[in-house]
């Protein structure tokens, strides 16, 4: 080794390692960005699991709606179904008037027994919903009645109210773990697909 190749040894050997630019610190490693996009997945998440679950709303509470709904349509059903002409039609709101009943004791039954519910300390804001959607219901058949158009509007209005009830018993099914309660509203459940068919098919020409 000649005088040149051991200078330039001794220099390599002590020059200063390049040291990798710490611009930034912390914030520009890798590991703290993929920490911070899981972490904003994670709450991302966290709000869509909150919108699914029906924004906090429990069983006992999806129990309320449904009960108020259910004696409420009982009640309209049970003033109007004489008024029906068409024979077949009015056997189906009987038919549908005794489902809402019975669900309506199993209902209340569960809130009883497992939250010591009493109409009287029902939500007041439930209440009102329930009691617009009946005035509103009640509205629509009487002008029906006098308009001689019951038969037509009452079969087009308990399909609708077929499929409100289909939505909020589907939504108490999923918020309990009650067995018996579960199993009355599968009944119910699958009344109510029944009668859904029979109101859809309904024609005042039969």
């Amino acid at each position: 080794m000649n005088e040149q190749e051991y200078l330039n040894q001794i220099s390599a050997s002590v020059r200063p390692t390049k040291v990798v630019n710490q611009k930034g610190g912390i914030l520009s490693s890798p590991f703290f960005k993929v920490g911070v996009i899981g972490l904003v997945l994670l709450i991302i998440i966290m709000i869509i699991g909150s919108i699914l679950g029906g924004n906090g709303e429990n069983a006992e509470t999806y129990a309320i709606r449904l009960l108020l709904h259910l004696d409420n349509t009982a009640e309209v059903i049970s003033d109007y179904q004489s008024g029906v002409k068409s024979s077949d039609l009015r056997s189906s709101v009987a038919t549908l008037y005794s489902v809402l009943s019975n669900t309506s004791r199993e209902v209340t039954s569960f809130l009883e027994n497992k939250y010591g519910y009493n109409s009287s300390s029902a939500d007041k804001d439930l209440v009102e919903e329930a009691d617009l959607s009946k005035d509103e219901l009640v509205t629509d058949l009487f002008q029906a009645k006098i308009n001689g158009t019951l038969d037509r509007i009452i079969a087009h209005k308990m399909q609708y109210e077929i499929t409100m009830f289909n939505s909020e018993e589907t939504d108490l099914y999923k918020a309990t773990s009650d067995n018996s309660l579960r199993t009355a509203l599968e009944s119910s459940l699958n009344s109510l697909e029944t009668l859904y068919d029979k109101f859809n098919s309904f024609s005042e020409a039969k």
